[in-house]
């Protein structure tokens, strides 16, 4: 792979994140945004690492609240709904600061990256899932009034929901299976990218030779 592609390969990963969004398009919850998150913090390195998927979050988030307001007529710039949403953020920076402590794992032989980054983004949706529906639970933005503030509302807000939506736990389990998809993509996709330098692998460069200390070292007379 030319090592250009490589400098593409998160705008693409970026690019699915984005098409995971999209309304209907896969189902809820099955997107790429978690995977995203733990492999940008597991993979991408500088500025990049952070910015792409916060403002591919950020810019897909302000589209989705704008067809959810005047396309489908919900009120999703209240108070409540952008505390939620800035929670889903803190979320995010929680998945990618996990991907920052595994990063010694880009260093592994890259046949042996796939099952620990498909493990930590299982893990990561299955924490933000958590936290987020508890959240969804405290806040209420929507006014579900199935989310009272008792134990079994939280417990209502983590398996069943409110009512005319799918189950939490569906969104739950088409969250872990996004999560292993992408994660699993994302590490194959980069296990294929050009050989890393020595300074990728966390190796030191070989020294060059010393150069000829005398003119016998290139065949010269003294």
């Amino acid at each position: 792979m030319p090592e250009s592609l490589k400098k593409l390969m998160p705008w693409v990963f970026a690019l699915l994140l984005g098409l995971s969004r999209w309304p209907d398009l896969l189902p809820p919850n099955f997107s790429a945004v978690y995977a995203l998150c733990l492999c940008a913090g597991l993979f991408f390195q500088g500025r990049m690492a952070w910015s792409l998927p916060l403002g591919t979050l950020l810019v897909s988030d302000i589209l989705l609240n704008c067809w959810y307001q005047f396309g489908r007529g919900y009120d999703v710039w209240n108070r409540a709904t952008l505390v939620y949403l800035a929670g889903n953020y803190v979320g995010y920076a929680v998945l990618f600061l996990l991907g920052r402590g595994l990063s010694p794992v880009a260093r592994w032989p890259r046949a042996q990256r796939i099952l620990p980054s498909i493990a930590a983004g299982v893990f990561g949706a299955l924490l933000f899932y958590v936290v987020t529906n508890t959240l969804a639970w405290l806040l209420n933005p929507f006014r579900n009034p199935e989310y009272v503030k008792t134990l079994a509302g939280w417990w209502v807000a983590l398996t069943a929901g409110t009512k005319g939506w799918p189950q939490t736990w569906e969104f739950l389990r088409n969250s872990l299976l996004g999560s292993a998809l992408f994660s699993a993509l994302f590490a194959v996709t980069w296990q294929n990218s050009p050989a890393e330098s020595p300074a990728e692998k966390g190796e030191e460069a070989p020294e060059p030779e010393p150069a000829a200390e005398n003119a016998e070292a290139d065949g010269s007379a003294a």
